[in-house]
C-alpha cells in the first residue's frame, strides 16, 4: 500500500526467515571459533543467508518489474542505499583508524615516547619503525619484507579506476537508451573486476609463500590483510551484483528512467573503488 509520503509493504516471510538464517550462522561462527566444532552449522547458516537474498530480492525485482513501486518508495531506496553505504564507510574508518593509531601512537610508545621510559626498559632494542618488521616480542616473527606498491599493487589500482571509468560509460549509455552500449561497457567493468581478483590472489600467494607476510607476523600482517581482505570481499561482493545488473540488462530489464538497482550497483562499485585508493596510499604507499 502506497501513499504520498510513507509506504506500508505487503506482508513478507523473508524478513523473519533472514534473521533465523543469520542468527544460524553467527550461532554456528562461535561454536567454530570457541570449540572448534561449529563448521557445518555455520556453512548451513551462511547458505540460508545467501537463499533468503537471493529470493528476496527476486521478490522486489518482480514488484519492480510489476509497476508497484512508486515515487516514495523510490526514494526509500535511495536512503536506504545511502544509509548502506555510510555504514561501510564507518566500518572500513575503523580499520583506518586502527592503522592510524598504531602507527601514530602505539609504535612510538613502544619505543619509549611519551611512556616515561617504561616501554624502553621493557624492550631496549626496539626501535620504532613502519613497516614493523621486527616485533618487540622475539616470540612473533615479522615479515620478511615488504611489497612494492609500484608493482602489483598499481596495476590493481589502475585496474579500479580503470572499472569506475567503464561502469560510469554503461551508466551513462542505459540514461541515454544505449542498451548496446551498457551491455558492452559492463561486460569490460565484470572483467576487469575478475581480473582485479585474480591478481589479489596472486599478492596472497606471493605474501605467504615468500615475504613472509601471515595474520601471524605481527601488527603489519594482521593489518594489511584485515584491510586488504575485507575489501577484497566487498570486490567479491560488488562483482556479484555487476553480475546480475549484466544478466537484468540481458533481459530488457531497466530503462532510462527506471533503473535504480543498477544505479545502487554503481553507487557501491565507486565506493569500493575509493576504498582502495586509501589502502594503496596509507598501506603500500606510507
Amino acid at each position: 500500500m502506497s501513499g504520498g509520503s510513507y509506504y506500508v509493504p505487503a506482508s513478507s516471510k523473508w524478513p523473519i526467515l533472514g534473521a533465523l538464517a543469520l542468527g544460524t550462522m553467527m550461532i554456528g561462527t562461535g561454536m567454530a571459533l570457541v570449540h572448534g566444532r561449529g563448521t557445518p552449522v555455520m556453512a548451513a547458516g551462511l547458505a540460508a543467508v545467501l537463499a533468503v537474498m537471493a529470493l528476496w530480492f527476486r521478490d522486489v525485482i518482480r514488484e519492480s518489474r510489476r509497476g508497484l513501486y512508486d515515487a516514495q518508495m523510490d526514494r526509500s531506496f535511495r536512503w536506504g542505499m545511502g544509509w548502506f553505504i555510510f555504514s561501510e564507510v564507518m566500518f572500513f574508518a575503523a580499520f583506518f583508524g586502527a592503522l592510524f593509531y598504531v602507527r601514530t601512537f602505539a609504535i612510538p610508545w613502544l619505543d619509549g615516547e611519551g611512556a616515561k621510559g617504561v616501554a624502553a626498559l621493557l624492550w631496549p632494542d626496539f626501535t620504532a619503525s613502519w613497516p614493523l618488521m621486527n616485533p618487540p616480542d622475539s616470540s612473533i616473527a615479522g615479515p620478511a619484507e615488504t611489497f612494492s606498491p609500484w608493482q602489483l599493487p598499481l596495476v590493481n589500482t589502475l585496474i579500479l579506476v580503470a572499472s569506475s571509468i567503464t561502469l560510469t560509460v554503461a551508466h551513462e549509455g542505459l540514461k541515454e537508451g544505449y542498451r548496446g552500449t551498457t551491455r558492452n561497457w559492463l561486460f569490460v567493468t565484470l572483467l576487469l573486476a575478475i581480473t582485479f581478483i585474480g591478481i589479489q590472489g596472486v599478492e596472497y600467494y606471493e605474501a605467504y609463500t615468500h615475504y613472509g607476510i601471515t595474520l601471524q607476523a605481527g601488527i603489519y600482517g594482521a593489518t594489511f590483510f584485515l584491510l586488504t581482505g575485507f575489501h577484497g570481499l566487498h570486490v567479491i561482493i560488488g562483482a556479484t551484483i555487476l553480475a546480475v545488473m549484466f544478466v537484468r540488462i540481458l533481459r530488457g530489464h531497466f530503462s532510462g528512467d527506471h533503473h535504480f538497482g543498477f544505479e545502487a550497483s554503481c553507487w557501491y562499485w565507486h565506493f569500493v573503488d575509493v576504498v582502495w585508493i586509501g589502502l594503496f596510499l596509507f598501506v603500500y604507499v606510507f
